[in-house]
């Protein structure tokens, strides 16, 4: 092998670099440890609440602070969390949502609500005609105006789009197709805004690792937040419409004196509960915190005598020049302490009567990225109603400064606007006005002179990016319309603890058995084997690490997948050793041969399976996705251990003289000089394989197939329960509170089921969730322990020992539901038609891309008809969903990874044994192989069903698809792959010679 120094080189480095990307994981899991362990001795009675809240407080206590020193550098807690590998909502609970900005809402706002009836009905139809369209809703309203209106009305008519809001862009001349591309623009411009707000206020939310994406230009917005607690609060806070306004504010020096008496106030109403410090666990421990930092406390607690001016830091005037918007600082952990003091009503009502109106905001970032923040106090009013609104905005971009250093925003208004803010500006010159955004301040300057020209600039710590994306916001002013979860998966933290211990015991456990697998077949060369193994391993995790990807439950599956794929690459460089060995040439040589023979195989079906990835990567979301990344990682750190660092281990230890074997005593005649006339029992398998079809065709036809409600729609609860229940109980008592009788099945442990209902799955909105959430336990009520309240029943997110009632849910309205089979169809074909191309190009003949796509065909119906017949039946969760589609995909892949490492046999002994029949051929590529494909298959199987086993009950129907997909695949490699391509190329060759 040339250039092996670089490769041992390169090797090295790769193994120190994915170590070191794991080592944040270890250094963020320790600190972790050490805040349960510290909050376990100071939580009274193993209060599950207050271990939860001890352990928060413990690590927002060293959140800031060094915990890792490696000697030229230091790491704080937040860092290292930053830095460390990213789980999924099923590994560590959370909220995955899509949310989309509704287009109706948007063109009903920018028509100033309308009631022109040929409007609305245009609006109507469009929403009818978007439950069977791909189209986007903007196109579809087009379309229904210009059939309802038959030309009598326009688009830029004043009942319409050519209202005053719109005046300075629309006016009644205008056609149609001139005022289309004005409403594009103005509804992209809202979605952006949309986005832009979301994002800061996910960035705000405290979540680590977050991701928010737009899909495409549809007008929805995918949100991951894993580790999310109060998941009410992340609902509220997504859903909840985006104001632009323009407030005055109030100075220091007229909040001053309020915060004194705010402080004196605290002090007196909290002083109970500060001054029992002996019998208060919590005021215990955080005394043992503070020890724990090296910090000295004075006799005098300070935070008891002023609760407010420990976290709050008012910033008094000294002098004129001292007068300031900002009227304190605070750290960011403290801004949720402070705004439940200020929220108080003993505190509210000290504020003085011209001022009892007053609204407190933070400024929208922290100071220069540190960890604090400003503080604000608005005039407000009675009806909460900004003097100027974001509507008034006409256009707004990003600048620079007189100097031409900093970034800010400069803005125009409309007719109305200007007369607004001239006023504003005239009435507050020498004093302030704040631009709020999401009820955050983004800039509150001092007015020096009145703007009566409309025209104005926001300055402030800007980036160019920020200022572009407040420019975007400004542009698009008030968003017309809230942004409506259409999908949700929500997972509690109990659910997620379970995963990570059922996948981590499934992923060791079938670890271990391929080790020893290995080892019991090859021998010496496979603890070589298992070595580059546990290397590659180490290289997934450490590439997932380093790039951020998200580790999900399925996503460990895929891992486990590449180790049988690694597994596969080993045993096809091993047995093509063996077969050189055996013609009698020396160890040296049969190991370079073997190595260079079996090339062009392994990448023929890593290449095939790592197109299947690409596919599900394109059309998956959430842990389909996940699965999608950890494989296309795997397949590729997989070459590179099994094609390097495995030859690099075998030819040190040949080159220092020892002698090596590649079987053992038990499995060295195994599979040899086989000799088995495949294609003579063809036909037999065909009539095996057509009468199973026939079977799975029939039942798919009566039976149907068990659609999961991200195929459905719905809404689908995972619910636990005391005791044992029975599914058709809860059915019944369901079915008066939901109108209908809902789906209910056993959900791993016969305490816990699976709910599914379609009640009300067309209304948006949070109150909907939580009536239906409010019916469910209603109806389950009789099945609970009687001192469960509705509030313990519901999924809140926090982890303090929630074990029964809801464990986690998902919601998927119609329209996306439409959308996911969709893709799911487009994921299935265009891996059908990519496969197809590639063996074409490899292979030159089409004979070999028809078996290859008729098998994979063959294979998927086989596992569709299985899942058809056994689906009520067998005792687990066999749903038709997003996950299911990401098994069918790899067993596509499997089954194309076996049939193209016999088609590469075929190929060779084609131009090998020139003077053999084709039959011939064909049966002695297939014997030679089937050494490899029994080893690789039953290593496969071993490893998936170790995870079907061990692993949790969420992911047993997306394993057992696998199980079936990899014998179904093995079969067909042998008997429908080969033979179709056999029985073609023959009568192909029949017909040339008439």
């Amino acid at each position: 092998m040339q250039n092996k120094g670089l490769i041992r080189l390169f090797a090295i480095v790769f193994s120190i670099v994915c170590l070191y990307q794991l080592s944040f994981t270890w250094m963020a899991k320790n600190v972790e440890k050490n805040a349960v362990s510290y909050a376990k001795t100071n939580a009274s009675d193993n209060d599950a609440k207050g271990i939860a809240k001890l352990e928060r407080k413990y690590l927002d206590s060293v959140a800031n602070l060094p915990v890792v020193n490696l000697g030229i550098t230091d790491f704080t807690y937040n860092e290292v969390k930053e830095k460390e590998i990213n789980l999924g909502l099923d590994l560590k609970g959370g909220i995955n949502a899509t949310l989309e900005v509704s287009v109706k809402d948007i063109l009903f706002g920018l028509a100033n609500q309308s009631k022109n009836p040929v409007f609305n009905n245009a609006l109507a139809e469009a929403s009818k005609a978007q439950k069977n369209s791909d189209k986007d809703y903007l196109t579809l309203f087009f379309t229904a105006f210009e059939n309802e209106s038959k030309g009598t009305v326009k688009l830029s008519d004043p009942s319409i789009f050519g209202n005053k809001s719109l005046k300075d862009k629309i006016n009644f001349k205008m056609s149609d197709d001139e005022v289309k591309p004005i409403l594009q623009e103005e509804v992209k411009g809202s979605i952006n805004t949309a986005f832009e707000v979301l994002r800061s206020r996910i960035d705000r939310f405290g979540v680590t690792q977050p991701n928010i994406q737009r899909i495409g230009e549809s007008g929805r917005i995918l949100i991951e937040l894993p580790g999310a607690k109060d998941i009410d609060r992340v609902k509220k806070l997504l859903q909840s419409t985006a104001e632009l306004q323009f407030w005055e504010v109030y100075t220091n020096q007229e909040i001053a004196q309020f915060f004194v008496d705010a402080n004196n106030k605290l002090a007196e109403i909290l002083k109970p509960e500060t001054t029992e410090v002996a019998t208060d666990s919590t005021a215990t421990a955080d005394a043992e915190i503070d020890d724990l930092l090296g910090e000295v406390k004075d006799s005098v607690n300070l935070e008891a005598a002023n609760p407010l001016f420990s976290k709050l830091m008012p910033r008094f005037p000294q002098a004129a020049n001292d007068i300031s918007s900002i009227v304190a600082t605070a750290s960011v952990k403290d801004t949720a302490t402070i705004n439940k003091y200020l929220s108080m009503k003993e505190v509210r009502h000290l504020l003085p009567a011209d001022m009892k109106y007053a609204k407190f905001a933070w400024d929208a970032k922290p100071i220069n990225n540190t960890d604090f923040i400003n503080f604000y106090v608005i005039k407000s009013n009675h009806e909460d109603v900004a003097p100027i609104q974001g509507d008034v905005i006409s256009d707004a971009a990003q600048v620079f400064d007189q100097l031409g250093a900093n970034p800010e925003v400069s803005m125009t208004m409309n007719s109305k606007g200007t007369k607004l803010w001239s006023k504003m500006t005239t009435d507050n010159v020498g004093k302030f006005v704040a631009v709020v955004l999401d009820d955050y301040v983004y800039s509150a300057p001092r007015v020096n002179d009145a703007i009566t020209n409309g025209r104005t600039s926001i300055s402030g710590q800007f980036t160019i990016d920020e200022a572009q994306d407040l420019a975007n916001a400004l542009k698009s002013g008030k968003l017309p319309a809230a942004a409506r979860i259409i999908q949700s998966d929500v997972v509690g933290p109990s659910l997620g603890h379970e995963a990570i211990q059922s996948g981590t015991n499934s992923f060791i456990i079938a670890l271990i058995l391929v080790l020893i697998w290995m080892i019991f077949y090859y021998g010496k060369a496979g603890i070589f084997s298992d070595i580059a193994l546990s290397l590659n391993i180490l290289f997934i995790f450490g590439v997932l690490a380093a790039f951020g990807a998200v580790l999900t439950l399925p996503g460990i599956a895929g891992i486990v997948l590449t180790i049988g794929m690694a597994v596969d690459a080993n045993v096809l460089i091993y047995e093509r050793i063996k077969e050189e060995l055996n013609r009698g040439k020396g160890l040296k040589e049969s190991i370079n041969d073997g190595f260079s023979g079996a090339l062009s195989s392994i990448l023929d079906a890593n290449v095939t399976t790592l197109l299947t990835g690409i596919i599900l990567y394109i059309f998956g979301t959430g842990p389909v996705k996940g699965f999608a990344t950890t494989l296309m990682i795997g397949i590729v750190t997989s070459l590179f251990s099994a094609i390097f660092i495995t030859r690099l281990l075998i030819e040190w230890y040949v080159n220092k003289g020892n002698t090596i074997t590649f079987n053992t005593n038990i499995t060295k005649n195994w599979f040899k000089d086989l000799r088995i006339d495949f294609l003579k029992k063809r036909k037999v398998a065909y009539i095996i394989s057509g009468i199973i079809l026939a079977l799975g065709i029939g039942s798919l036809f009566t039976n149907g197939l068990n659609y999961g409600v991200d195929f459905k729609g719905g809404r689908t609860y995972t619910v636990r329960f005391e005791n044992a229940v029975s599914a058709p109980d809860i059915a019944s008592s369901l079915k008066p509170v939901f109108e209908s009788s809902p789906e209910v099945k056993t959900f791993g442990t016969a305490n816990q089921l699976k709910i599914t209902t379609k009640y009300k799955i067309d209304d948006n909105g949070i109150h909907v969730d939580e009536e239906v959430q409010k019916l469910l336990y209603d109806g389950v009520k009789p099945f609970l322990p009687a001192d469960l309240s509705y509030d313990d029943f519901i999924l809140k997110g926090e982890d303090s020992g929630h074990k029964i009632g809801i464990m986690g849910y998902m919601k998927v309205g119609p329209t996306i539901a439409d959308d996911i089979k969709q893709a799911a169809f487009w994921a299935i074909i265009g891996s059908l038609i990519v496969v197809f191309l590639y063996i074409l190009i490899r292979f030159r003949k089409w004979q070999f891309s028809l078996g290859a796509v008729v098998a994979v065909f063959h294979d998927v119906l086989i596992v569709l008809s299985l899942f058809s017949i056994f689906y009520k039946i067998l005792p687990f969760d066999m749903e038709i969903g997003q996950s299911f589609i990401a098994a069918i995909l790899t067993v596509v892949g499997y089954s194309l990874n076996d049939t193209v490492v016999i088609f590469d046999r075929i190929r060779e002994f084609t131009n090998k044994h020139t003077t053999w029949k084709f039959n011939r051929v064909v049966d002695a590529a297939l014997s030679s192989t089937l050494g490899r494909t029994v080893n690789t298959s039953l290593t496969t199987l071993i490893v998936l069903l170790a995870i079907f086993l061990f692993g949790g009950d969420s992911i047993k129907g997306f394993m057992f698809a696998l199980i079936i997909g990899v014998v179904v695949g093995t079969y067909s490699s042998l008997f429908i792959a080969s033979p179709i391509m056999y029985d073609t190329m023959v009568k192909l060759d029949k017909k040339s010679k008439k």
